[in-house]
């Protein structure tokens, strides 16, 4: 008998199915409802896009813009502390968005990405050498990983790793910190952020964060407040969903013993696991809100001007129009001829600057994993597996795992 996940706070109206899988209510939506209301953490009401080809359409219209500052919209409360920072690049609308990811594009292409492989790598195995025979896979990988990823492609020294580490884990939204000292905790972590730019601009290397300082467009460069975001945005956003997509995706594989027999046999197959990995198990929430600038016409009817909606990503990435048996999770769907790409990363203007550098570190991960560890499974019934009841990072807050 499994054991059905806390839907508590997993908003909005989709609580998960057993083990984490899709909500049983998905289908019913996919087929009868693909914009019925859903009610926001405010108590708001508003459609709720689930359709792969409408959510995918107002993802890449102008018409769906992310100016949610107007007094009376609705907001996407996650606890996230960059959520309301104006600066923040999902945040923006063109031309201000346009220009800020045209100065950013050089430090994030799949050729950057690849210079950092061999380190990511390299942090990857070190850190399953020291978790033994029996770890929790969340706390001794998933959660470090990242971490330990982030902050050396930022040039962060390491003695002060576990400062930033203690912030971001301040803000993670499992954490129980008081909103005072997260307050607190945020200025002092944006003002190491500057602290952190001034020191590259004073003595400038290749790090991750001297791209971003030297990145201009015909003579324009971020200014200092945008500096500043993007740094802080990259730790905190780079952390979490990274970490998260990690636990769930050996959460899955440990689910499917053969799947993962098969990546150890056959580690070509990681590439295309990620992409299903990332596929069903994300992205980390179900979407960012929209609001809608000018009258549009979708599959479930038209959306005037003036309406905030909220494209569910997820939902998409489940939609059987477009993937096959799309609650199957199948580490060789993406090795076939798979006609269209998941939405995890989102599409169009707002499509994740950092989905190079995230797919190579999910790469890495499970590489590690299936060839370091190929007789991984679970120390406990993953039916028992308790799940936070955050609908933004979803995830075990623990997998412990025996190396074989």
């Amino acid at each position: 008998m499994t054991e059905q996940p806390s839907s508590k706070g997993a908003w909005p109206d989709l609580p998960p199915g057993p083990y984490g899988t899709p909500s049983p209510d998905l289908a019913r939506r996919l087929a009868e409802a693909p914009m019925e209301p859903a009610t926001m953490p405010s108590g708001d009401r508003i459609p709720m896009i689930v359709r792969y080809a409408d959510v995918r359409g107002l993802l890449a219209s102008p018409a769906g813009s992310r100016n949610l500052r107007e007094p009376g919209l609705p907001r996407m409360v996650s606890g996230r502390a960059l959520d309301d920072d104006p600066a923040a690049l999902n945040n923006q609308d063109p031309p201000e968005h346009t220009r800020y990811r045209r100065i950013m594009h050089g430090a994030f292409t799949p050729r950057q990405a690849e210079r950092w492989r061999p380190r990511v790598a390299a942090i990857a195995g070190e850190l399953l050498d020291a978790a033994g025979e029996e770890f929790d896979l969340a706390a001794d990988f998933a959660l470090l990983l990242p971490a330990r990823v982030i902050c050396e492609l930022l040039g962060v020294p390491m003695d002060r790793f576990d400062q930033v580490r203690g912030w971001t884990d301040m803000f993670l939204s499992t954490s129980d910190t008081s909103a005072e000292a997260r307050a607190e905790g945020y200025a002092a972590f944006m003002a190491y952020a500057a602290e952190l730019i001034a020191q590259h601009r004073a003595e400038p290397g290749d790090d991750l964060i001297d791209l971003l300082i030297a990145a201009r467009d015909e003579g324009d460069r971020l200014s200092e407040a945008e500096l500043t975001s993007m740094v802080s945005t990259l730790i905190l956003a780079g952390y979490e969903t990274t970490a998260m997509m990690i636990i769930r995706g050996t959460f899955r594989l440990l689910c499917h013993p053969g799947q993962y027999a098969e990546l150890v046999a056959h580690p070509e197959l990681v590439e295309p696991a990620v992409e299903e990995i990332l596929r069903h198990e994300g992205p980390g929430a179900p979407g960012m809100l929209r609001r809608i600038t000018e009258n549009v016409e979708i599959s479930g009817g038209g959306i005037p001007a003036g309406t905030v909606v909220l494209p569910n990503l997820s939902a998409a990435n489940h939609d059987p129009s477009v993937f096959a048996d799309p609650m199957r999770f199948d580490v060789r769907r993406f090795a076939r001829d798979v006609p269209s790409s998941h939405l995890t990363f989102g599409h169009g203007p707002h499509f994740c600057i950092g989905a190079n550098l995230a797919r190579m570190e999910l790469q890495e991960a499970f590489r590690a994993l299936v060839t370091r560890v190929p007789g991984l499974r679970a120390r406990e019934d993953l039916a028992a597996v308790r799940w936070n009841d955050d609908a933004f990072a979803y995830r075990p807050w623990r997998l412990l795992v025996r190396a074989g």
